[in-house]
């Protein structure tokens, strides 16, 4: 299993993990709450955690291209979701 984290800097992290769920729970298996959200998206796993300044972004999949193709999806959707734009954020990849 391959795991890839990021942390982004927000200030309302509550916010994008109840929007980002919100927004695929029509089309995936998706818990959250206040704190955290987890969805299983076709191409692996997504947790997202709140925490202080910021979200804690914890993908799994079975392959790297399964990896890689979360990172963009969920970066992209987590842009998408932001009142405002994000900052610039690092994938950091290791297997599990």
């Amino acid at each position: 299993m391959l795991v890839s984290t990021a942390q982004i800097v927000t200030d309302n992290p509550q916010r994008l993990i109840r929007r980002l769920c919100k927004h695929w729970s029509h089309k995936f298996p998706v818990s959250f709450d206040e704190q955290q959200g987890e969805i299983e998206l076709s191409l692996g796993h997504c947790l997202l955690k709140a925490q202080e300044g910021g979200l804690q972004v914890r993908l799994q999949a079975a392959e790297d291209e399964q990896i890689l193709r979360l990172q963009t999806v969920v970066g992209d959707h987590l842009q998408r979701m932001a009142a405002v734009p994000l900052p610039e954020f690092t994938w950091n990849r290791q297997a599990s």
